[in-house]
Order: structure tokens, then C-alpha cells, then sequence
């Protein structure tokens, strides 16, 4: 299995616990869940960044990491001088996507899909990804154009098929959709994303989903005691399971400004490598206040529990758009949280994105 596959395969683990309890909720497969891929794949191959503030758009390019300015810098010099190198400008695009600089990675990556005459089709695939990122599209017009020729040059490349099947499933051909991720299956993905992929198969199918057997992948949402009941808890014990309880509450300006069905994240991150996130849960703000827990179920990768970190920085974060991405005019707040310290929070949403 080449270096590109093992890549994509640890994308779409991650994908996997990013994308399912968002679907669950959601009912729809939204094409910027994809992004979690792009995100992850930098973190694997060793390119980490530190996100900028969090009114930021999530994406946005924040200050990389020591070094990394430069060292991106010389390969731009260097491919400037001498452009004729398809990998490099790959290369390039990659490193651009670990920093938040989608309109870099576009221009990169379209550098090498012109050097290849289009017949890379992870370069195909690569343009896709950062268009979505970029631009906020759903999989149609040119996106789904590049992913579908990128599956037509390599029938087995799980980033395609994975996309594939979501804007097939988005045009309203679930069949395909379906035969895409059978076919994704079929390249062994990790365990953990297996069950994932055979329920919406089994869902575009019409058939009955498969029983996942780790009860953890379709836990139930956290424990949440909505406003009417927030003072009988207020001094109640942490959840057996939860690493933080946090008293979700919002300004007098945020609550005149949102609508109440709005949709509102809690994510915990690392501040120093603040993508993909540690752990998320999802409430209306019409709950609000209330108390919501993460803990390690909610964690978004294996092996990256929320119980592993001594710090970590918990952004509450009120989404007009209903996705997990910042957009300008959503409201937000955010703590540094020790739990060995204080896991009983409070936090108010009382900042806007610009």
C-alpha cells in the first residue's frame, strides 16, 4: 500500500468520528465534514501549525509552527525558479493546507495537475479538497468533476471514492453512492470507520444497518441539563465518564442577536496542534443554559482522548451556518481548562466572529 493510501486511510478514520454524529444529527452528508480529511493528513505527515485566534474562521491560516513559514517559503522559491516539478508544486499545495492557506494550495495543486496534463489523479483529488476548503462548495460543478476524474484514472483511490460517494449521494444517486463505499470497503479500511461505512451503505440501500459492535461509535449524546433544571445540578458530581462539565451560557447581546434554533458546537482542542479537534458535542441554543459534558466518548480519533490531556481549550461556539466551521456573524466563547484543577466550568458565548 503506497504512502498516499496510508494517508488517506488515517483521514478517513477521523472522518469517520467527525462525520457520523454530525450525520446523526443532521441527516445529510455535508461535503465541509470532508475537510477533517485535509486536516488530518497534514497532522500525519508531520506538518503541525498553530491556529490563530478562535473568531477566526476554522481553516483560517493561523502562525505555523516555528520554522514552517520558512521552510514553505524556500519551496515556493525554489519552485518559482524552477516550476517545472509536478511534485513539488504537490508538495507545496500539501504544505499550504497545513497552515490554512487554501488559495496557496489551489494554485499549487493546480500547477501540478496543468505539469501532469490532469492524469494525476491524486493531484485531482488533492484540488478537490482544497477547493472545498477554500470556497465552502457543496461536491458539484468542477469539484465533483475533479473527484470523478480522479476515479476514472484510479478506480481504488479511497479519497475519491470516499468524496465520490458523498456527491453521488448528494445528486440524489444512492445506488452509486452506495457502490462507492462498498468498494471503499473493500480496501480494508481500519475497523473503526468500517461499521460507519457498511450503516450508510445499508442506509442508501434501503436495508437494515449493521449492529457496530463498539457501543462507544453510537453512544447516545452526553447528559445535558437543560436551563430549568441548572440550578438543582449546579452542584452535582461529574458524569462517570466525562473529563469536563461546562455551564454553556450566552450574553445578553448574543441571545438578542441568535435565533433559538440555531446550532451550537462545544469543542475541545489542543491549543498547540488545534486540528483535528480532541472531542465535540452538539446542542440548539434553545437549550441553553445548560450543562454539557465531553469526555472520551466524544473523543474524535482513537487514540487521542480527551482524558490524555492536562490542559486543553474549550470553545463554545453558536453556527447560523449549522457547520462546525467559524463563519463570520456566529458567536462564540472559549476557556483554558485543567481538570486537575477545576473540570466544572462555566462558559459564555459573548463574542462574535467577524
Amino acid at each position: 500500500m503506497t504512502l498516499w493510501i496510508l494517508l488517506a486511510v488515517m483521514s478517513l478514520v477521523a472522518v469517520g468520528f467527525a462525520v457520523w454524529p454530525l450525520y446523526r444529527h443532521q441527516r445529510t452528508l455535508s461535503p465541509l465534514m470532508g475537510a477533517t480529511v485535509i486536516l488530518v493528513v497534514a497532522l500525519s505527515s508531520g506538518l503541525y501549525y498553530r491556529q490563530g485566534s478562535p473568531d477566526l474562521p476554522s481553516g483560517s491560516a493561523g502562525a505555523a509552527a516555528p520554522g514552517m513559514d520558512d521552510a514553505i517559503n524556500a519551496l515556493a522559491e525554489r519552485l518559482a525558479a524552477n516550476p517545472d516539478n509536478p511534485e513539488g508544486w504537490q508538495m507545496l499545495g500539501r504544505s499550504y493546507m497545513s497552515i490554512g492557506n487554501y488559495t496557496g494550495a489551489v494554485e499549487a495543486f493546480e500547477k501540478a495537475i496543468e505539469l501532469e496534463s490532469a492524469q494525476n489523479p491524486q493531484a485531482l483529488v488533492s484540488l478537490g479538497e482544497a477547493l472545498l476548503a477554500s470556497t465552502g462548495s457543496e461536491i458539484d460543478g468542477r469539484v465533483a468533476s475533479l473527484f470523478e476524474n480522479a476515479l476514472a484514472l484510479d478506480p481504488n483511490n479511497p479519497q475519491a471514492l470516499f468524496y465520490g460517494g458523498i456527491g453521488a449521494f448528494n445528486r440524489g444517486d444512492t445506488a452509486l453512492a452506495a457502490d462507492r463505499w462498498e468498494r471503499l470497503l473493500t480496501l480494508n479500511p481500519p475497523a473503526e470507520i468500517q461499521g460507519i461505512l457498511q450503516q450508510r451503505i445499508a442506509e442508501w440501500r434501503g436495508e437494515a444497518p449493521p449492529v457496530i459492535p463498539d457501543p462507544e461509535l453510537a453512544s447516545s449524546e452526553p447528559a445535558v441539563t437543560t436551563a430549568g433544571a441548572v440550578a438543582e445540578d449546579s452542584a452535582g458530581a461529574l458524569g462517570e465518564s466525562a473529563v469536563v462539565r461546562a455551564r454553556v451560557s450566552l450574553s445578553a447581546e448574543a441571545v438578542a442577536a441568535l435565533p433559538a434554533e440555531a446550532t451550537v458546537f462545544l469543542i475541545a482542542r489542543d491549543p498547540a496542534v488545534p486540528v483535528p479537534p480532541i472531542a465535540a458535542a452538539r446542542r440548539r441554543l434553545s437549550e441553553l443554559p445548560a450543562y454539557v459534558e465531553l469526555g472520551d466518548r466524544e473523543s474524535m480519533v482513537p487514540g487521542r482522548e480527551l482524558s490524555n490531556f492536562a490542559e486543553f481549550e474549550l470553545i463554545a461556539r453558536v453556527s447560523l451556518s449549522g457547520q462546525p466551521g467559524a463563519q463570520p456573524g456566529d458567536w462564540y466563547g472559549s476557556i483554558i481548562v485543567t481538570p486537575a484543577g477545576s473540570n466544572d466550568v462555566e462558559l459564555q458565548i459573548q463574542q462574535q466572529v467577524q
